[in-house]
């Protein structure tokens, strides 16, 4: 299996162009799925027996495959990047979910008393005293989700979209490896990079760990 390199260099504004693609649809389903499961989150820690329901909810849809939920939602959003990202916003529902009650979940309860005992509020405990200390729990599950969000932006290719999967489908119908591989090694990268610059933003909104450290 050879590469042809000048297909690169003739392709490169196209290559651009989709991996930017790719990177979009990627980040604004983690972007949604997080505006999504903070609050439900929140309602899950609080409100104990509807953590199983909340849970278990986001675990079934998790099982749905990727391809059947695209094609469910084509009726409702079509051949769009709604449809890409609103199925994708799915799958990181799972683990942004669980992650963030779990964070939530580690917060010491005498941490918690003692912001009660100095008289702060409940939602003003949760945004300077929880959250910030469940952060790195819940930035963990930011990290898989983006990770998978990648992963999977490529199986929208069969709606049409799909980022660096439409290599994929141009490869494998010309029989033509190069855009394979190349699409492989940019999804990669792109992992690498976005995981990477999640962990340095971790470090830096977790100044007391570094201080412990």
């Amino acid at each position: 299996m050879t590469i042809d390199w000048s297909w690169i260099g003739d392709h490169t504004d196209d290559l651009t162009t989709l991996t930017l693609s790719h990177l979009q649809a990627a980040l604004s389903a983690v972007l949604l799925g997080l505006l999504i499961s903070l609050p439900l989150a929140v309602v899950a820690h609080r409100i104990r027996p509807l953590r199983g329901v909340l849970l278990g909810l986001s675990n079934v849809l998790f099982t749905i495959p990727s391809i059947a939920v695209f094609v469910l939602l084509l009726p409702v959003s079509g051949l769009t990047r709604t449809t890409t990202v609103v199925g994708l916003t799915i799958y990181t529902l799972v683990v942004l979910l669980r992650n963030t009650v779990e964070g939530l979940d580690s917060v010491p309860a005498k941490t918690k008393e003692a912001a009660k005992a100095m008289g702060t509020r409940p939602l003003r405990t949760l945004l300077t005293v929880e959250l910030p200390l469940a952060l790195p729990v819940i930035m963990a599950g930011v990290r898989i989700a983006t990770v998978m969000s990648i992963s999977l932006v490529s199986v929208a290719t069969y709606i049409g979209d799909g980022g660096l999967g439409q290599l994929f489908t141009d490869g494998f119908q010309r029989n033509f490896p190069t855009p394979v591989i190349v699409g492989v090694v940019l999804t990669l990268l792109l992992a690498l990079v976005a995981d990477s610059l999640l962990v340095a933003v971790q470090y830096v909104l977790t100044p007391w760990k570094r201080r412990r450290a």
